[in-house]
């Protein structure tokens, strides 16, 4: 989910129902902390707490002094990337690739909690449930890493060698939680309210973890949480207000990225938003060829109120397999 969850989407997906949200993925390399990417990641200006900010990397002292680093400015929970499946982060060793060399995870968590420990911030942790089939290790791990200091531990149901593919299981993720004393969340093909009632049932998990299913579908939280509190389903959101979320969405992702930086990753956001709405294809190609962000937010504007006079509310959307990979940096919690 790199290049996703940044502040603009986590404060959004707060505002409508997600009670917990993490960073994109910031590396531990002090060589690009000052670059443009890592600080943009590193800016919580106006984010409500608690904030919490994913750090990745293969080197337990680098790991340390880039928890200290972010904790400087506004971190209040650090968590540890062992889920990545990404090629371009396990070509490194980082990622979920650390689950193949257990001694070496141990150790960046030690050197992680004992950095964070003077601060008074606690250190999570996000893992898959082994590195393939024939040697899922995630028990064993989030045992160590609970010794450790860890003081809660997500698990994604899909080993590294699956990517996205296949269907997550929650067997590994229910087994971890039987033999933890610290909070668990299940993560993994969480598309709908019924399913995050199955989940947290068959898991026995702490919390769930929303990740892919949010993307264009930022009220998700607040529709699961309805749905875990009553039994019952919160109607689809009016057109006007998915335009008005939109709308303020947009503007700021352009706040945060600029004109021509933001116009471009702005696209993605909007094709999320449309892509089950009459016509919606056709208006992602639309506006992968607009160039500017006021003819942006005009195009948005008119699609939207055309929409409007066709129907009231947002259709149900069927999220399951219709969702574009995105990398597994840390999801939303609800």
């Amino acid at each position: 989910m790199a290049g996703v969850t940044d502040r603009p989407f986590r404060q959004l997906c707060k505002r409508l129902g997600a009670g917990y949200a993490v960073s994109e993925m910031v590396t531990s390399r002090p060589d690009l902390w000052d670059s443009l990417k890592t600080s943009r990641r590193a800016n919580h200006a106006g984010e409500p707490g608690p904030i919490a900010v994913q750090i990745a990397g293969t080197e337990p002292q680098m790991m340390a002094e880039a928890a200290v680093y972010n904790i400087d400015r506004g971190a209040q929970i650090i968590d540890i990337n062992m889920g990545c499946p990404a090629k371009k982060v396990c070509n490194k060793w980082a990622g979920s690739a650390l689950m193949q060399n257990e001694a070496l995870a141990l150790s960046i968590v030690e050197a992680v909690v004992a950095a964070c420990a003077p601060h008074q911030v606690p250190v999570t942790l996000k893992m898959r449930t082994g590195w393939s089939q024939s040697h899922k290790n995630a028990r064993a791990l989030a045992l160590a890493f609970e010794n450790a200091g860890v003081q809660m531990i997500a698990v994604h149901g899909r080993t590294r060698e699956q990517g996205y593919k296949g269907q997550a299981e929650y067997d590994t993720v229910a087994a971890v939680k039987a033999a933890l004393r610290i909070p668990v969340v299940a993560n993994g093909d969480i598309t709908t309210p019924e399913q995050a009632r199955a989940v947290l049932q068959a898991s026995g998990a702490d919390a769930i973890m929303i990740g892919r299913a949010a993307q264009g579908r930022p009220w998700i939280f607040r529709e699961i949480a309805h749905f875990l509190e009553t039994g019952t389903h919160l109607a689809p959101p009016l057109v006007s207000e998915v335009k008005r979320l939109l709308v303020e969405h947009l503007h700021d992702h352009y706040s945060l990225y600029g004109e021509f930086s933001g116009v471009r990753s702005a696209r993605k956001h909007i094709g999320w938003y449309v892509r089950e709405l009459p016509q919606g294809e056709a208006f992602r190609a639309h506006m992968n060829t607009l160039e500017t962000s006021v003819a942006q937010l005009a195009a948005v504007a008119r699609f939207m109120d055309d929409l409007n006079e066709k129907m009231d509310r947002i259709p149900v959307q069927e999220m399951a397999g219709s969702n574009t990979q995105g990398h597994d940096m840390k999801e939303l919690a609800v």
